[in-house]
């Protein structure tokens, strides 16, 4: 007797999907075994017509997505965060809209017929649906078994080949049959092994409202195979990112109407022409303009994500939308409370020489916009000059100084603002990376008071500064780096609006990665963002934390093999050694993620 409906005896009675219904292919079989089949008894495998339908299915979307083909009508499988599995399975004249939990093995579904929007009820059971649908929201899940995918894979490449071994098809078919069904209904001896699901005995599938669709609380943030076509009826953030054209959103949200100076001017960030402006962005400018006149307006944001995600940019993003300068501070374990209100440094015996240290560019001016601070320096505007030229102009004024000095007894010291004192005090944009590393309690409590809106903190020097009304601070934080901890709980508390920015989807990555590194080979592309997508999920799942594969990663390899013209050997050096130190566990991402996509080369 099974133990889940989805292997109920009247499954196995089911119809077999073509080319797979001959009759000879039909009952049990001594062939074709799972690893996990380990019974004492006679061995059988058997082709099971739900599991069957969904494998075609997955085999059909994976391989028209890794090829570049159309993917209309193929359905889609996704995630919604790292909680849930999503999918929209596809069969005749309906697609089930199916929702997975992986944690409680839970599902949520629904069924929408061609030509209307209404959700209705699935149920597993004869004579209702067969459980097709789940089973393909599964498929990811059951790939992260090593004999699943590379089974999987060779049943992709028969599929291609247009099923020109119909043996070695069948035999295939009945082993992934065999694990499938192995490592559900035998999930709890099986351990990490088994995919755990709970259907109840009624078949009835916890529906997918219209009003949880609605307010979002299942959306897909992110698109494995596929382009969701009903998951998105809610309006919330699907597969596909939403961009915006910069000319209607560079320096559209200005909060006030004041006038920069010139080396203000130099700080505000210039958006790159491969820069695609995120939805959250714009909806930070939106949200700090459309408050302005208001008793508190919003000012405070916070961008959670994982590395690469695009934190930073999106910070410098917000800066150029509300046309403000921008400014940087890091926080560490180490950080303590002068380093976020200002400290005291010598001043040199008290001798400027003829040009003010406080008036010379700061580090983040120069390397934002070299030719302006050049012409700050000099009075002539060069646009072909580099970092390079405005440090050799900042050595000759030393230089100058130290002809100019006059021997002071005695030593002086003056105060210097932080970034983020300097961003308070002139109203700039100020991002505030991982204020999650402070180790020190009594440094939140600080950084608290210079979060506040409309607060007056005092410096050291006993100088009382109040909080300039264009200040926007962003506090951009990586909870899965090592070294951070939980978000405080009184800092998460002062934030306006809070954004989880998700990784991109493999559309964006490619379209991104392209305009970044100038690579045309869009199929390549492809190809790289699924080694990219899988060595991250790989590491998510097998509890590899020592490294980090995203974006950065992802550019660093398209610009390696630019040079080498060998993907495989440009990605040892780039994302996979980048995703751990670990030999072994470099050799399994290898394996598991690099090599079903690129053979080494001799």
């Amino acid at each position: 007797m099974a133990k889940t409906k989805l292997f109920e005896a009247w499954s196995f009675r089911l119809q077999q999907p073509a080319p797979f219904d001959d009759p000879k292919y039909a009952g049990s079989k001594s062939m074709g075994f799972s690893q996990y089949n380990t019974s004492s008894t006679a061995q059988k495998s058997t082709l099971h017509a739900p599991t069957m339908r969904a494998l075609l299915a997955y085999a059909k979307l994976v391989s028209a997505t890794e090829n570049g083909q159309s993917v209309d009508g193929l359905g889609a499988i996704g995630h919604q965060g790292t909680t849930y599995r999503i999918s929209e399975y596809r069969s005749a004249n309906k697609t089930d809209c199916v929702v997975f939990n992986p944690v409680t093995g839970k599902f949520n579904a629904a069924q929408v017929e061609d030509g209307t929007q209404a959700l209705k009820p699935y149920s597993v059971g004869a004579g209702n649906g067969t459980g097709s649908g789940l089973l393909f929201c599964l498929m990811p899940v059951l790939n992260e078994d090593d004999e699943f995918r590379q089974k999987f894979q060779e049943f992709v490449s028969l599929l291609e080949s247009g099923w020109a071994d119909m043996d070695a098809a069948f035999e295939c078919a009945l082993t992934l049959c065999d694990n499938v069904y192995r490592r559900i209904e035998n999930s709890k001896q099986l351990g990490s092994d088994g995919v755990k699901i709970s259907i109840p005995t009624t078949g009835n599938i916890s529906v997918i409202t219209q009003m949880a669709m609605d307010s979002g609380n299942y959306a897909p943030t992110g698109a494995s195979y596929g382009e969701f076509t009903i998951m998105q009826m809610s309006g919330t953030p699907t597969a596909k990112a939403s961009s915006f054209q910069k000319e209607d959103f560079v320096a559209k949200y200005a909060l006030s109407n004041r006038t920069l100076t010139a080396r203000e001017l130099a700080m505000v960030p210039t958006l790159p022409d491969w820069y695609i402006i995120p939805k959250e962005v714009v909806r930070v400018c939106e949200h700090a303009k459309v408050t302005t006149a208001s008793s508190q307006p919003m000012r405070n944001f916070l961008f959670r994500g994982e590395a690469g995600t695009g934190k930073t940019m999106g910070a410098q993003a917000i800066a150029a939308g509300l046309n403000l300068p921008y400014t940087l501070m890091t926080c560490s374990a180490n950080t303590e409370i002068t380093d976020l209100v200002g400290q005291f440094i010598p001043d040199t015996n008290g001798f400027h020489g003829s040009t003010p240290i406080e008036d010379l560019p700061k580090i983040s001016d120069i390397t934002m916009h070299p030719p302006s601070v050049y012409m700050m320096l000099t009075g002539e505007y060069d646009e072909e000059k580099t970092e390079d030229d405005v440090l050799q102009k900042l050595i000759e004024i030393a230089v100058g100084n130290l002809v100019e000095k006059e021997e002071t007894p005695g030593q002086r010291i003056r105060y210097v603002d932080t970034p983020l004192v300097e961003a308070i005090r002139h109203g700039y944009v100020c991002e505030l990376q991982e204020p999650s590393c402070i180790a020190n309690p009594g440094v939140l409590v600080g950084l608290n008071s210079l979060l506040d809106n409309c607060q007056v903190i005092t410096l050291p020097t006993g100088e009382r500064v109040k909080r300039h009304p264009d200040t926007v601070i962003v506090v951009t934080t990586n909870s899965d780096y090592s070294g951070c901890r939980d978000m405080n709980q009184s800092v998460i508390s002062r934030m306006d609006l809070i954004y989880d920015m998700e990784a991109p989807d493999l559309n964006t990555m490619v379209k991104r990665v392209m305009n970044v590194t100038g690579f045309t080979d869009e199929q390549e592309a492809t190809k790289m963002a699924i080694v990219v997508r899988d060595v991250a999920e790989r590491c998510r799942q097998t509890m590899i934390t020592d490294g980090s594969c995203g974006m950065r990663e992802f550019k660093s390899w398209v610009l390696s093999t630019m040079v080498t013209h060998d993907p495989y050997e440009s990605a040892l050096s780039t994302i996979i050694s980048s995703a751990s130190a670990d030999p072994d566990n470099r050799a399994e991402l290898i394996s598991a993620c690099l090599e079903p996509q690129y053979s080494r080369t001799i």
